[in-house]
C-alpha cells in the first residue's frame, strides 16, 4: 500500500511540540542537556547516535547539566540570495525544496518567495541579478517585478531579537503572527499586513508539460476553472510554445481558483502544446509562510553563560547535546519527587573530600579509581570546593564509591568522606527526546554558548 505523510501533518506535529514547550504546565518542562567529557574512542572520533535504549542510557550516564528552554520557533533551511544564481518559481508540485530554491533571505534579513523566474525568448531560465527588495512606492504586501525579470513577494522580516535567538548559518526562523496588532512590534505589524491581504486561489504560474510543434502564430491562452481573472500569454520559438507567463506580477494571477485547466487555441499546430496551472494556497501566499515555505522543523535554544549560577561546568568539555522533558527531582528522603521546574541544574553524582585543599589536588577530566579489587572507576567532571563531580559509563564501568575510600587520579590520592551523593535531579527520569553527538567543545568561564537544537518531523 502506497502512502505519504503530508506537509500539513508535519507542521501540525511541530506545532504541537512548540505549544508544549511554551506552556507553563509542570508536565511540559523541556530542558537541553549537555554531557560526555570523556572521549568517544582513542581518536575521539564523533560517533553517530543510534535509536536504541542503550544509547539513551549511555547519554544519561554522561549527562552533566540541564537548562530550561529559553526560546523556540518554527524554522526553515536558510537560503541566502546571491547574484548570478537561478531561482525557481513557486510550484504546487514541489516536494521539499528544489535545487534552485524558491525562497531567499537577503542581507537585511528579509524573506521573499519567488513567483516568477526570468526566462529568455527561448524559455531558458536566467540568473537572478537584482536583490529582492520592495521597490520604492510599491506595496510591501504585493508581488513586484524587478529589472532582471524575476517576480518576488515579500513575506516577512526578522527583528534583531528573533535574529539573535534563532537565525543561524543553516536555519531561519518563521512564524505566523496571531497577536493583536496593538501588542506587535513593527516587524510583526508588517507581516500582519501581508497575512491579512493574501489573495487565495491565485494562478501563480503555468507549467508546460509539452511544447507542441508546428505553430504558425502564437496561440491564445485561456485559463478555465472556478476562479476569475487569471490571464497569461504564450511565447513561441521555432514553432513551439517555450513559455507561458502570467500577464503581470499581481492582477494577472486572478483569485478564487480551486481547480483550473490551461487551453491553447489558434496557431494551427501539428501537435498542440499542453500545460497546467500552478494554483496558489487556498488562503493565499503569505497568509501562513510556514505553509508556503514548507516548515516542518522547530528550533529550541539555550545560551548558557559561564557557570550559570554554578550549575554548568567550566574548564572541561562536552560532546553530547540532548532534549529532555519531565525530569524529576529527588525529595528529602532521596526518592523521586515532583517534576523539576528550575532554570538549570547539575545532574552528576558527587563525592565529598575531607577538605577543599585535598579536592583541589585532583585534576578535572582525569579518571579516578579507588583501592578496591577490581577498582571502581569514574571520570572527574568538575571540582567545586570539597565536592568532586563525576560520571561513569561503559568505558569506566560502574560502581559506588564507599565512604572514607581513598581515591586517586593517577597523580594524587585523597581520602573522601562521602562517595555517592545524589544530585538535585534524577538524570535517569523523564523522557529523552533528542540526542546529538558533536566534536569536543571546551567550556570557559568567560564564554557563552549558543546551543540550538533542531527537531525535524
Amino acid at each position: 500500500m502506497a502512502t505519504t505523510v503530508t506537509d500539513t501533518l508535519r507542521k501540525n506535529f511541530v506545532d504541537l511540540l512548540l505549544n508544549q514547550v511554551t506552556t507553563s504546565a509542570d508536565s511540559n518542562q523541556f530542558y537541553i542537556g549537555i554531557g560526555k567529557s570523556d572521549v568517544y574512542d582513542a581518536t575521539d572520533t564523533t560517533v553517530t547516535p543510534i535509536r536504541t535504549d542503550k544509547q539513551e542510557q549511555d547519554h544519561r550516564n554522561n549527562l552533566q547539566s540541564i537548562k530550561k528552554i529559553e526560546a523556540s520557533s518554527f524554522v526553515i533551511p536558510r537560503k541566502n540570495w546571491s547574484s548570478g544564481r537561478e531561482y525557481s518559481a513557486y510550484s504546487d508540485a514541489f516536494e521539499g525544496i528544489p535545487t534552485n530554491e524558491y525562497y531567499v533571505i537577503t542581507d537585511i534579513n528579509e524573506v521573499f518567495i519567488c513567483l516568477k523566474a526570468a526566462k529568455n525568448a527561448s524559455g531558458v531560465v536566467q540568473n537572478s541579478t537584482v536583490k529582492p527588495e520592495v521597490p520604492a512606492g510599491k506595496d510591501r504586501n504585493k508581488p513586484f517585478l524587478l529589472s532582471d525579470g524575476y517576480v518576488w513577494k515579500f513575506l516577512y522580516g526578522l527583528s534583531a531579537g528573533r535574529a539573535n535567538s534563532f537565525l543561524s548559518a543553516n536555519f531561519v526562523p518563521i512564524e505566523i503572527i496571531t497577536k493583536d496588532s496593538s501588542s506587535s512590534n513593527a516587524f510583526e505589524l508588517q507581516q500582519l499586513v501581508v497575512q491579512n491581504t493574501a489573495v487565495g486561489g491565485q494562478i501563480l504560474g503555468i507549467e508546460l508539460e509539452s511544447n507542441g510543434a508546428g505553430y504558425t502564430s502564437t496561440p491564445t491562452v485561456t485559463i478555465r476553472g472556478d476562479g476569475s481573472a487569471g490571464a497569461s500569454t504564450a511565447t513561441l520559438s521555432g514553432g513551439a510554445v517555450v513559455k507561458v507567463e502570467m500577464d503581470n506580477e499581481s492582477a494577472g494571477f486572478g483569485s478564487g481558483y480551486n481547480f483550473a485547466s490551461v487551453l491553447f487555441s489558434g496557431g494551427s499546430p501539428s501537435k498542440p502544446a499542453k500545460a497546467r496551472a500552478v494554483i496558489g494556497p487556498r488562503d493565499g501566499i503569505g497568509f501562513d509562510p510556514r505553509d508556503d515555505l514548507k516548515s516542518s522543523s522547530i528550533m529550541l535554544n539555550i545560551k548558557p553563560d559561564g557557570t550559570v549560577s554554578n550549575t554548568f561546568i567550566v574548564g572541561n568539555d562536552f560532546r553530547q547535546i540532548s532534549l529532555m522533558k519531565g525530569i524529576k527531582q529527588f525529595d528529602s528522603n532521596g526518592g523521586l519527587g515532583n517534576i523539576f521546574t528550575g532554570t538549570s541544574s547539575k545532574v552528576m553524582r558527587s563525592m565529598k573530600a575531607q577538605t577543599t585543599t585535598a579536592a583541589a589536588t585532583l585534576t578535572i577530566g582525569r579518571e579516578i579509581t579507588d583501592g578496591s579489587t577490581p577498582k571502581i572507576r569514574a571520570y572527574i567532571d568538575d571540582i567545586s570546593d570539597s565536592s568532586i563531580f563525576y560520571h561513569q559509563n561503559d568505558s569506566s564501568g560502574f560502581g559506588v564509591f564507599a565512604n572514607s575510600a581513598t581515591i586517586s587520579d593517577g597523580i594524587n590520592s585523597i581520602v573522601i568522606d562521602s562517595g555517592n551523593i545524589k544530585p538535585l535531579v534524577d538524570q535517569y527520569s523523564g523522557e529523552l527526546l533528542y540526542l546529538e553527538n558533536r566534536a569536543r567543545i571546551l567550556r570557559d568561564a568567560a564564554q557563552q554558548e549558543d546551543i540550538k537544537v533542531i527537531v525535524t518531523v
